[in-house]
């Protein structure tokens, strides 16, 4: 294994490129107030939600509203060597937006625009900057909807760089499966098309699976064609709270392997509950406690509902409560979505480390306990929640930036719980990416001949590296 991740990791080594001012000049030439140098801009574009130290911001940002906008950015990048970040609304996780080789970030957000509804083929195309809840308000008209829901409101854009997935996942899938098609800008400024709106395809290789999850390392997505869904007829919420995480864990893990059709099933440890009760004042029981939710025919959910209170029940699970209403779901689904920002508010001040292990549910329990028992042992706060329905789990260590011991504790707990997943056939990321957190940890999962193929790829398509440089691989 590598060695443990320092505390000097989140203040990553920084070496920016020059960036001439020539390059500045052509692009306010072409791009006019759609480039912008100030600085208050450029800080905006220069940070993401992970908890990294600051690095310089970018020297420019470009609004890019077509992409014919963004191929022109790219050539002039490509010009004079100068790296180029793809920025979508900053929900970024593990830094990926971080000028760390200097730079100039192109913000996709104005191209924001749902290019064609394919209701009878259940398939949209949009631009990179609409979001998934601006994307389901516009085609709920339809009777389709689209799933893939990573709690924050992200682009479909940056769902599509990074592979992102989240609570729908256990029914629906991730982006991957998800992502039909794609308009990508190249590192030379060349528009391409992968893929179609066909189901399938054995035609060549699989481009849109190698720029699905490339972090904006290989290419700007400019245009992205996703599967829809039809409404479910009928939907039911429950929470539901246990003595322990174990029996909850267990209760998931029964679910799971009966094949019981569950659209969601979402962990939150006692912690969270803590939190989020505090920020959101609700009354939730104080205890670890799973949130379900059940899609289909009125009678198919009410024979899931049903399995699944009886599984619970055997574990120890109580206090149920059920929802059927939109207003209703929404409630109970609160205590997920804010927990994030609860367990933020919950210490003034403080940044949030989080983990992304996934691993095989049968292996869940083994490796959630474990650190659990680790992470309790540290002293240091935390909070977890996880799409546990397929495996994946999230801790959030709660550090106080100005003190190096705890970014010390947090970093080596992270590394413990990622050498656990591993050893157990997991992941050191189910959702978030590796961006710059994470690139050791690459090397251990993938091999080393799997990741100098990788870079092979990368050499290949973008040869003089300005692709969001410094990110995934060393």
């Amino acid at each position: 294994m590598n060695a443990p991740t320092q505390a000097a990791h989140l203040a990553p080594a920084v070496q920016a490129r020059p960036v001439p001012q020539a390059f500045i000049d052509a692009l306010k030439a072409r791009f006019g107030d759609n480039c912008s140098t100030a600085l208050v801009i450029r800080e905006q574009h220069g940070r993401d939600e992970s908890a990294f130290a600051p690095v310089p911001p970018p020297s420019a940002v470009v609004f890019a509203e077509c992409t014919q906008d963004v191929s022109d950015a790219v050539k002039l990048a490509s010009e004079y060597k100068v790296p180029v970040i793809p920025f979508g609304v900053g929900s970024s996780l593990e830094g990926h937006l971080l000028a760390v080789q200097g730079g100039i970030s192109i913000d996709l957000t104005r191209m924001n625009k749902v290019l064609s509804i394919n209701a009878e083929d259940l398939t949209v195309t949009v631009q990179p900057g609409v979001t998934r809840k601006q994307l389901n308000e516009e085609i709920k008209s339809t009777g389709l909807f689209f799933p893939i829901d990573p709690g924050a409101d992200a682009t479909l854009g940056g769902m599509s760089a990074t592979r992102a997935s989240g609570t729908n996942a256990v029914r629906y899938g991730t982006m991957r499966e998800n992502v039909l098609a794609l308009e990508v800008v190249t590192a030379s400024g060349e528009v391409i098309r992968t893929g179609t709106r066909a189901k399938k395809s054995s035609a060549g290789y699989d481009l849109t699976r190698l720029f699905v999850g490339s972090e904006g390392t290989l290419g700007v997505i400019t245009e992205v064609t996703v599967r829809l869904y039809p409404l479910p007829e009928a939907i039911s919420a429950a929470i539901c709270s246990f003595p322990s995480i174990e029996a909850a864990v267990q209760t998931v893990i029964q679910i799971i392997q009966l094949g019981v059709p569950i659209a969601r099933v979402e962990l939150i440890d006692h912690n969270s509950v803590r939190m989020v009760n505090a920020y959101a004042k609700l009354g939730l029981r104080e205890e670890p406690m799973l949130l379900m939710e059940f899609h289909g025919s009125p009678a198919g959910v009410k024979e899931q509902a049903e399995t699944v209170q009886e599984i619970a029940s055997d574990h120890g699970g109580n206090a149920f409560e059920w929802a059927t209403t939109p207003e209703e779901r929404t409630r109970l689904w609160t205590a997920r979505h804010n927990a994030y920002f609860a367990a933020l508010q919950s210490r003034p001040g403080c940044r949030a480390i989080s983990t992304d292990t996934c691993v095989p549910i049968s292996k869940l329990a083994d490796c959630l306990l474990d650190s659990i028992t680790e992470t309790d042992a540290s002293g240091l706060p935390y909070f977890l929640v996880g799409h546990v329905g397929d495996g994946n789990f999230h801790f959030g260590y709660l550090i106080d930036p100005n003190i190096p011991s705890e970014r010390e504790v947090a970093e080596a707990l992270n590394h413990k719980l990622v050498s656990r997943a591993l050893s157990l056939g997991g992941t050191c990321t189910g959702e978030h990416g590796i961006g710059l957190h994470k690139m050791d940890f690459l090397v251990t999962e993938a091999g080393v001949g799997a990741v100098s193929m990788m870079k092979t790829i990368k050499q290949a398509l973008d040869p003089h590296n300005i692709m969001n440089p410094g990110k995934i691989f060393h």
